[in-house]
């Protein structure tokens, strides 16, 4: 079916080059991403030149043609002018190279993490942002007494369940993008990841070993709301899928692949990536108990410093039980209180980038990754504004860090509060009825506001510099 696109793809595949010299093509929330054969064939300036192109960049083993809103119709329109297949290399022809034999650039480790990352995450921010300010209305309700979080509210009852079930059923959301990112059938991964929040793994049942084989659950106790878990399993899945594929007779395919790829997938998950998550909580607890006991500043620095990181990869669990424990046999703890002052500083982050980017759909993400995270749900902002941009993120961090040790010196955690400004109250020492500490956390929380929001504001450039020919 003919698209008002159309047009417009023409001029895009004869002026990369031709679809001879296509690699491969995805597309992010603004961008048509190509990795070309030979950039040089390119016509970089008659491309800039053409309505409904906002520009070109070229960066990172990447051509990139910025289209705006628009980008997911345009580059359904490409797909179907070039007749090739998205996020896949193809030959000379344009046919696709089952094999992947396509010239690759070399990536550094973190940038391929943030690539895989953002790619999983990119096509779910809208929702995730949408969820994270119903979450925060509601928080902010129960602080004024409008609405009871103990279950006696029908309303909150209701609302907090669309509000959380994006966050606790992530690993099968986050399954189907992440199939979409690694070419996995989007069935499949959402079976996986279906299967690890079916009931029986929830608790309740004995799911102590799978045929012998001894499985170890993650230091929460199950897989919800987890990330890093599922995006490694469906790339496993993809890549295992296409490596025996082809062994399977076509009249079998239909459900062998399925069967095979699922299960084979989902016990290598319970049995390898459960078991890693477990031991590097484990190791993680470890560590933080012992610069909790050893100094507060230090504590307060180290988590404060890598909060952020160890959420994406679920590993912040191991924490949690630790503090709970510190609270109920000592009366309070410094586990966590350093790690406050990062979500202000990623708000701070998003509300630099709000004034000072010129691209619309990065200004239309910054309204509601900052409410979000005002509220405590820092998970739009990393995902869709700081961790892509990377630099933004290790301003975050660095400011978290330095919020954190100041955390460390003058609070301590009395209690479990909420997120983000709904936190503040942890820190009030409720055997004295001293406020001082939640005083001091306001104050450092809107410092980190605000050196965050300097930084970003003084580096953040909505187009990274391009390499010249």
């Amino acid at each position: 079916m003919a698209s008002k696109y159309d047009g417009l793809a023409r001029i895009i595949v004869q002026n990369v080059g031709g679809k001879s010299n296509i690699i491969s093509l995805t597309h992010c929330v603004t961008r048509l991403r190509f990795k070309l054969k030979d950039e040089s064939l390119a016509q970089t300036e008659i491309l800039k030149d053409t309505d409904g192109i906002v520009t070109v960049i070229q960066s990172g083993g990447q051509y990139m043609v910025v289209i705006g809103n628009q980008v997911a119709d345009v580059y359904d329109a490409v797909l179907s002018v070039a007749h090739i297949q998205g996020a896949g290399a193809v030959n000379e022809d344009g046919s696709a190279i089952e094999g992947g034999d396509a010239p690759k650039e070399k990536v550094s480790p973190f940038n391929a993490f943030v690539g895989i990352v953002t790619g999983v995450f990119t096509p779910a921010l809208g929702v995730l942002a949408a969820t994270g300010i119903l979450k925060g209305v509601l928080a902010l309700l129960v602080a004024f007494g409008v609405l009871a979080s103990d279950g006696s509210s029908p309303t909150y009852n209701v609302l907090y369940s669309l509000g959380d079930g994006f966050f606790y059923f992530m690993p099968i959301l986050l399954a189907y993008t992440a199939s979409k990112k690694f070419g996995l059938p989007e069935l499949e991964g959402m079976v996986i990841g279906a299967g690890l929040l079916y009931p029986y793994m929830i608790g309740g049942y004995d799911i102590s070993s799978v045929f012998g084989i001894p499985v170890v659950m993650p230091s929460s106790g199950n897989y919800a709301s987890s990330v890093i878990p599922i995006i490694c399993a469906v790339a496993f899945a993809a890549w295992f899928e296409k490596l025996y594929k082809k062994y399977i007779p076509d009249t079998l395919k239909m459900f062998a692949v399925p069967l095979i790829t699922c299960t084979v997938t989902f016990c290598l998950t319970l049995w390898v990536i459960g078991p890693i998550a477990s031991i590097a909580s484990d190791l993680l607890g470890t560590l933080f108990t012992f610069l909790a006991n050893t100094s507060g500043i230090i504590m307060g620095l180290v988590a404060g410093a890598f909060w952020q990181v160890l959420v994406m990869f679920g590993l912040h669990w191991a924490l949690v039980p630790l503090a709970l424990n510190d609270m109920m046999t000592k009366g309070q703890s410094s586990i966590l209180t350093g790690t406050f002052g990062c979500t202000f500083a990623q708000c701070g982050a998003v509300l630099a980038i709000w004034i000072k980017t010129k691209n619309p759909k990065i200004r239309s993400l910054c309204a509601p990754a900052l409410i979000s995270g005002i509220a405590g749900v820092t998970e739009p902002a990393i995902y869709g504004l700081t961790l892509p941009k990377k630099k933004p993120f290790i301003i975050t961090c660095v400011v978290g860090a330095v919020a954190g040790a100041f955390m460390g010196i003058f609070c301590k955690s009395y209690q479990m509060a909420g997120m983000g400004v709904f936190g503040y109250t942890a820190y009030i020492n409720t055997a004295t009825n001293d406020i001082s500490g939640m005083v001091a956390s306001i104050v450092i929380s809107l410092a980190a506001v605000v050196a965050a929001f300097i930084l970003v504001y003084l580096t953040y450039n909505d187009e990274p510099v391009k390499k010249k020919n």
